[in-house]
């Protein structure tokens, strides 16, 4: 949680969309996916030997081939690098007269700027083309990595963490159990808490009895028994509470209703053939028993949703508690 937290924080948010986007385009699109191509570059792009390679071969191509204008050509090509590359290849040159030849013509010229179709151009041009692609690609993705921490994780978030179930334990977590020995009572062998927040449509909660020993004895649970109205999230106007008892030949069920539902006649005549109805009410206890084990449901805090519906005709949420003794059972 509190790493969440940090994350949604704008400057972390951001720094770390910047650093998603930095690894995504230099790593996977810059050296990975797309990287820089260099076609077609300039001799004045090439490495120091690589020159000398080039030029010695455009003197060897001047000596078989004399035309002034190509030599020029070529040696403009090296750019600013032209005279370096010269005095190298001269001291190495087995052909010294051909040499000062092609050095006494390509010399004189004194602008020594790259002529069209050497390359040079080209070169450069996807150099730049490349490295605009690899920043444009930075910047987007460093926005999408920011809106991605920014918004999607809190969307995350409230999807799963912000559920009507989820908040339904969180309200069962806050939810003190009755301490019946306070009060000189029985402890129950069984005790649980449940909670309904509306928007959980598949509510249904069930629970196993099992006795100090770890025998099983029965289950109980709570469920939706009847909504009102149509569309999404279903409003649940009654619940069914039910009973089961290994010892017992049937399963018992009471209704717990909304006002609106207890007191309309037939809603009431329905629902009263699932089992028999109670109105809820905060601090109401409803009372089930079987040949083994009493059950007794109360409902520790509700409250009725609010809308174009019947006033009290449907719960925004129901908290019930159940505690569970056994019976004693008559001598066989």
């Amino acid at each position: 949680m509190n790493i969440l937290a940090t994350i949604k924080k704008p400057i972390v948010a951001a720094a770390l969309g910047l650093i998603v986007g930095l690894f995504i385009g230099l790593v996977v699109l810059g050296w990975g996916l797309w990287p820089v191509q260099w076609t077609n570059a300039a001799p004045s792009s090439l490495q120091p030997d690589y020159q000398n390679d080039y030029l010695r071969m455009a003197v060897d191509s001047f000596v078989r081939n004399p035309v002034n204008d190509l030599a020029i050509q070529r040696y403009q090509a090296l750019g600013a690098d032209g005279p370096a590359v010269l005095n190298r290849v001269k001291a190495g040159y087995p052909d010294q007269n051909a040499f000062q030849t092609f050095s006494n013509v390509v010399k004189p010229t004194s602008a020594i700027t790259p002529v069209p179709g050497g390359g040079s151009t080209s070169g450069k041009s996807n150099s730049m083309t490349g490295i605009l692609i690899i920043l444009i690609a930075i910047i987007v993705l460093g926005i999408l990595g920011f809106a991605v921490f920014k918004y999607m994780i809190p969307l995350f978030k409230n999807r799963t963490s912000d559920t009507p179930a989820t908040q339904a334990i969180d309200l069962t977590k806050q939810s003190e159990m009755t301490d019946y020995s306070a009060s000189g009572q029985e402890q129950p062998i069984s005790q649980f808490m449940t909670t309904y927040v509306m928007g959980d449509d598949l509510f249904d909660d069930s629970f196993s009895i099992d006795s100090p020993s770890g025998e099983f004895l029965g289950e109980c649970g709570i469920g939706i028994s009847e909504t009102i109205g149509v569309g999404e999230p279903k409003k649940v106007t009654a619940f069914e509470v039910w009973l089961f008892d290994k010892n017992d030949i049937q399963t018992v069920t009471k209704v717990l209703m909304s006002s609106h539902a207890f007191n309309d006649a037939p809603t009431f005549q329905r629902l009263q053939a699932k089992g028999e109805p109670f109105m809820v009410d905060r601090g109401k206890k409803v009372t089930l028993e079987t040949a083994a084990l009493q059950l007794v449901a109360t409902v520790t805090d509700m409250e009725y949703g609010q809308g174009a519906l019947p006033e009290n005709s449907y719960f925004e949420r129901l908290t019930l508690e159940i505690a569970v003794w056994p019976k004693m059972l008559p001598p066989a």
